[in-house]
């Protein structure tokens, strides 16, 4: 287990980490299976397919980076049902970065 939350739940570790043009999805420790719509998070809805492949399982299995889209995700976020904070500023900046390169 990573931890637990202010509410006292267990969060287990990430074990593996697997995405498609829809979901994002994570095997945890504890057996379960947890996927999520990738619409949750911006950075990845709009990346490229080698882009999204391109992560570290990080903080001893707590959470996801995405080191080519500056993008972190923990594990206790998407057992909350937590979405993508980011501003819509944020997100267009980060756009407006993309079509320079």
């Amino acid at each position: 287990m990573v931890g637990t939350t202010s509410a006292g739940i267990s969060v287990p570790r990430i074990m593996n980490v697997s995405l498609d043009d829809e979901q994002l999805t994570l095997s945890l420790e504890d057996g379960r299976v947890v996927s999520v719509p990738l619409s949750w998070y911006p950075r990845l809805c709009y990346s490229s397919h080698q882009e999204r492949q391109r992560f570290q399982i990080s903080g001893a299995g707590s959470g996801i980076h995405w080191p080519d889209l500056d993008e972190d995700i923990g594990v206790e976020g998407i057992l909350l049902g937590k979405k993508s904070m980011e501003s819509q500023a944020s997100f267009q900046q980060w756009m407006e970065k993309r079509k320079k390169v």
